[in-house]
């Protein structure tokens, strides 16, 4: 657990949210406080936290939630192998927001090429799977 950035995603229902990170998507649950209703998930080298609260005072803004949660929040998950999370994301039959595809962007000095899919969580924040092919 030594990640930069670790977002936090208020969820609606985190069994439906563990479900989707953790078998569908390949994250492990590195630590749990269930009567919480939290659970800090990894997979390789990146980690995000889950939580159902039970009352609003713990969020910020203190407004209602409304669906989707995550409008225009694009989180990039950097993977070793993202044809193999690809094919568990297929066979569970999800719907891809961003299809699989190689995708040059350009920085400073360079240009990073990836390969990468999005789809979106049950509470419709936006996850990008990218594994990074080579640098030109």
């Amino acid at each position: 657990m030594n990640a930069a950035l670790v977002p936090e995603l208020i969820c609606s229902d985190i069994a439906v949210s563990l479900k989707f990170y953790c078998e569908q998507l390949g994250f492990q649950i590195l630590y749990d406080r269930p009567e919480e209703r939290f659970a800090y998930l990894g997979m390789g080298d990146a980690e995000l936290m889950l939580e159902q609260p039970s009352t609003q005072d713990r969020l910020w803004p203190k407004v209602e939630l409304v669906k989707p949660y995550g409008r225009g929040v694009n989180f990039e998950i950097r993977v070793d192998d993202v044809g193999a999370v690809h094919k568990r994301v297929s066979a569970a039959g999800l719907e891809f927001f961003l299809a699989l595809e190689v995708r040059d962007y350009k920085r400073k000095s360079d240009t990073v090429r990836v390969r990468q899919f999005a789809v979106q969580d049950p509470d419709g924040y936006l996850i990008r799977l990218s594994q990074r092919l080579l640098v030109i």
